[in-house]
């Protein structure tokens, strides 16, 4: 017996919802470390016109005074409270099956049915055998762009979201991120920390000087890095330099070393404890877009506190089932996602980028 339409529209959004709830998203191994930690730290936020807004304390306005006996002291009002602005965008994946492409797998419609029809095994294990296909590229294609969309500054689309390159700046002393002009001198609070052009040469390279300067920058500022994240060449110019200048990676009381993780054969470099977690993405980044300080020669140090992927309430990853088109022998299915990545604290941040 055929399947009628409905059985194709239902069978699709069972197939994909099932695969994005067992094979979800936030399990991403080391392939993409950032969006992992994004995923891992996520806050929904409530519906928003336009703006996903995080609130600030950027002063304390104290007005701390001596005074002795029955000497007049003043009283001040304060205004503590700097409200960012994130604009919420939208994004969207999906594919579509036509008659004939259904045909072509076995799979038989009755276009008279809307009832459910009786079909047979093998139709039955045609249908799951392509729509198991089908939903686990679609994620796949969805988590690849949107991990890129979240390393980007957001210039790459009027609709893209303001991602990883803009909030954790190169350039911190310029622009404006989150409707907070960082080029005034009264908001070098909301600056990052940033280092380039980081040397690596025997003895005479500033590269662990500038990484401890960082480290110790981004403590000052709200608490330790917990998510450290640098491209293949970062980590070729701070291995070489450890090993020509020292003969090992670890020195002294400095607390880098090589840490081999249980169960595997990967060895790993950590600072002050923290893993250095290589992203293959970087390369493919700069591959794509060609940045002036390529991607593979960064390291990010990230407090994931401050750091956030912000989804809408009701719109993280949404699986959707638009209806087929009057003119058209074809069926949809999609995912969508709503929302931003914000910034509540730049100052406990850092990007470092070797020569």
């Amino acid at each position: 017996m055929p399947f009628s339409s409905q059985d194709i529209v239902d069978a699709g959004k069972i197939g994909l919802d099932y695969y994005l709830r067992n094979n979800p998203i936030d399990q991403i191994a080391v392939e993409r470390p950032f969006l992992k930690a994004l995923m891992a730290s996520k806050q929904e936020a409530p519906g928003a016109k336009q703006y996903i807004s995080e609130q600030l304390r950027y002063r304390y306005q104290s007005n701390f005074q001596w005074f002795n006996g029955a000497q007049v002291v003043t009283y001040n009002r304060r205004q503590s409270i700097e409200v960012t602005l994130f604009a919420w965008r939208a994004a969207h994946d999906g594919f579509a099956l036509d008659e004939d492409r259904l045909a072509q797998n076995g799979i038989i419609i009755n276009e008279n049915s809307h009832a459910a029809t009786d079909a047979s095994d093998a139709e039955k294990l045609q249908l799951t055998n392509l729509f198991q296909e089908q939903s686990e590229i679609l994620r796949l294609g969805f988590e690849e762009k949107f991990s890129q969309a979240l390393h980007l500054d957001g210039t790459q689309s009027a609709d893209a979201v303001v991602g990883l390159d803009a909030l954790v700046s190169l350039t911190p002393t310029t622009g404006v991120v989150g409707s907070i002009d960082r080029s005034l001198a009264s908001n070098i609070w909301w600056r990052n920390t940033a280092s380039t052009g980081l040397t690596t040469t025997t003895t005479t390279g500033n590269i662990l000087d500038q990484m401890e300067i960082s480290w110790r920058a981004c403590v000052r500022n709200g608490g330790r890095p917990n998510k450290i994240i640098a491209g293949g060449l970062f980590l070729d110019g701070f291995r070489q330099f450890m090993t020509k200048t020292f003969g090992r990676v670890d020195y002294g009381s400095v607390a880098i070393f090589r840490e081999v993780k249980a169960g595997t054969e990967l060895d790993q470099f950590a600072f002050h404890g923290v893993p250095m977690e290589w992203s293959p993405e970087f390369a493919d980044l700069d591959t794509l877009y060609g940045p002036g300080t390529p991607w593979d020669k960064r390291m990010y140090m990230m407090n994931t506190k401050y750091l956030r992927l912000r989804p809408l309430q009701g719109h993280d990853m949404i699986t959707r089932k638009p209806p087929r088109a009057y003119d058209k022998y074809e069926y949809y299915w999609g995912m969508t996602w709503r929302g931003a990545e914000t910034l509540s604290r730049s100052n406990a941040q850092a990007v470092l980028s070797v020569a």
